[in-house]
């Protein structure tokens, strides 16, 4: 995989910018195929919060990486035979120990969302950046990851202007569960708050 590598080093509580091409200098950048032009005259409004973990509930590893790049390797465990068809992505993924991957450009449409609805507005993926978080509905996330997680959203705020977060599990109800009930939406919110002259940032979970 062709992969550079800016996030050497990095500690998850360096400042985190966003370029006007909608990457983030001090992430490491893994570009995904699995994305496309947003709508024209569309920007990004939402951020929708995601776990993940592969294998389910086994942090580490090279699988989600393989899995937004289309070169996981199915054979190496069992339940990644049913991954097969999907061909899926997320702009940016936080792993257990708060570095930050980027996978497409928050100015591109990844395919994070599926079948979905923000406030009667469907196709969430048009209007939207997908942030995934190493871990799964199971247990608690990491200090690390909650700071990363903060300035990342500042950082896209102050570029997008962003009106709106939410969790994958309120954009499709019944059919996601995720960020899930260890995530900590009050404390993620507390970090984000009182940052520079960017809109006021909503959560909808929480309004």
């Amino acid at each position: 995989m062709n992969e550079t590598a800016p996030w050497k080093g990095m500690t998850p509580l360096s400042t985190l910018s966003i370029d006007p091409d909608g990457w983030c200098p001090q992430a490491r950048r893994l570009p995904s195929p699995n994305c496309d032009a947003r709508p024209p005259g569309v920007l990004p409004e939402l951020l929708v919060i995601h776990n993940i973990s592969l294998p389910p509930d086994q942090f580490g590893g090279p699988y989600i990486d393989g899995l937004f790049t289309n070169t996981l390797d199915h054979a190496v465990h069992p339940y990644f035979d049913q991954l097969r068809p999907l061909r899926v992505s997320a702009h940016f993924l936080i792993d257990r120990h708060g570095l930050v991957t980027q996978f497409v450009a928050a100015s591109a449409r990844a395919w994070h969302a599926g079948v979905s609805s923000f406030e009667g507005r469907e196709k969430c993926n048009d209007f939207s950046i997908g942030i995934e978080l190493e871990g799964s509905d199971f247990v608690p996330f990491e200090a690390a990851q909650y700071d990363s997680l903060a300035a990342l959203t500042l950082a896209l705020r102050q570029r997008y202007g962003l009106r709106a977060v939410a969790g994958h599990e309120h954009i499709a109800p019944g059919r996601k569960t995720d960020p899930g009930p260890f995530f900590d939406w009050p404390r993620y919110r507390q970090a984000c708050s009182g940052a520079g002259d960017a809109p006021a940032l909503r959560f909808a979970m929480l309004a």
